[in-house]
């Protein structure tokens, strides 16, 4: 009998995972926004020193995963499982980043639903008895998602009024078995999402094609636990920006949720208007920032007691795009409490 999963596509976990440590890098344009000052690290030059931009995201993901582990004096023996990936080709960012580290290894792609798909992942393993501790991690680059995904910045073409802006970093959290973390941020249960696609094929309104995505898990988390949004104090969904947030206000509004008093997205967080970034920000890192820099503050300073954070993923591939196909979406709902 199957007694860790209600309803369809939401797992429980009999001992919540903790998660006992985060960490969160960005580059210039996300230290100079509302989140800047709390972030563990910033850089100036987005290229760190490196000669492509490919390679500086892997010295991205590579030092949020050694602050992780340094804020709790952990070492790299001290982790059993790693689950972590981007949106570049064959996870190019994150294959690279963490060669260095001797730990096992799931490469992941769930395009920006990342950080949330290996929490999600890491959370089963942990409960399931399989792991003790387990890193959760991700990234992205402005500019080499603009050069996979778009044109590369040479190209010097404009930017229309849906398009959002790639975060530039990664963001790392370690999971503990609760055996071992009795208090802390915890992950009580998951809401897997399923692939989504109303045919969007605007590769610049990420926002309008990940949006039901959202709106799909959000109401499948509500019918599967028959909690409201007013059981959460906040809901997070992943990088829709203001676009995509709208879509979900009102469609949630009209299957009978209002949100509008504890709902807002990352991609509206990391950057204010004054940046110029369109329709906000996007990308692995934006839900990572936000979560390690905005939410878990929140949850640990108990200002917060529940956070259902529901990162967002396009799983476009360019070449399908210019053959004329839609974007499919998904998006996972993590239930994060304070015990």
């Amino acid at each position: 009998m199957n007694t860790k999963r209600i309803g369809r596509q939401t797992l429980t976990f009999s001992h919540p995972p903790a998660i006992i440590s985060s960490y969160a890098i960005g580059g210039e344009k996300e230290r100079q926004g509302p989140l800047g000052g709390f972030l563990n690290e910033t850089v100036s030059d987005n290229l760190w020193g490196e000669k492509s931009w490919e390679k500086a995201e892997s010295k991205f993901l590579q030092q949020a995963i050694l602050g992780a582990l340094t804020k709790k004096k952990l070492s790299p023996d001290d982790i059993d499982l790693m689950f972590a990936g981007d949106l570049l080709n064959q996870c190019t960012a994150t294959n690279y980043g963490i060669r260095v580290f001797p730990i096992p290894f799931v490469g992941l792609y769930g395009a920006c639903s990342t950080m949330g798909l290996s929490m999600l992942q890491g959370a089963v393993a942990i409960d399931g008895g399989f792991v003790q501790r387990a890193i959760c991690a991700t990234s992205s680059h402005f500019c080499s998602a603009e050069r996979q995904f778009r044109f590369p910045l040479e190209y010097g073409g404009q930017r229309p009024p849906s398009s959002q802006w790639t975060v530039t970093g990664a963001a790392c959290v370690i999971l503990e078995d609760s055996k071992k973390s009795k208090n802390g941020v915890k992950i009580d249960c998951a809401t897997v999402g399923k692939i989504v696609d109303l045919g969007i094929t605007d590769a610049n309104n990420m926002g309008a094609a990940m949006a039901p995505a959202a709106i799909d898990t959000i109401l499948t988390h509500f019918k599967d636990t028959g909690r409201t949004p007013q059981d959460y104090d906040a809901i997070f969904t992943g990088d829709l920006g203001q676009i995509g947030k709208t879509i979900v206000t009102e469609q949630l509004a009209e299957a009978g949720y209002d949100v509008s008093g504890n709902y807002t997205d990352c991609g509206c967080l990391i950057f204010d208007k004054s940046q110029d970034v369109h329709a906000g920000g996007s990308g692995c890192a934006c839900s990572g920032l936000v979560l390690c820099a905005h939410i878990l503050p929140k949850l640990i300073q108990d200002t917060w007691k529940r956070v259902l954070f529901v990162p967002t993923g396009a799983l476009l591939s360019t070449t399908a795009v210019q053959q004329g196909e839609s974007i499919p979406s998904v998006a996972h709902a993590i239930s994060l409490t304070v015990s």
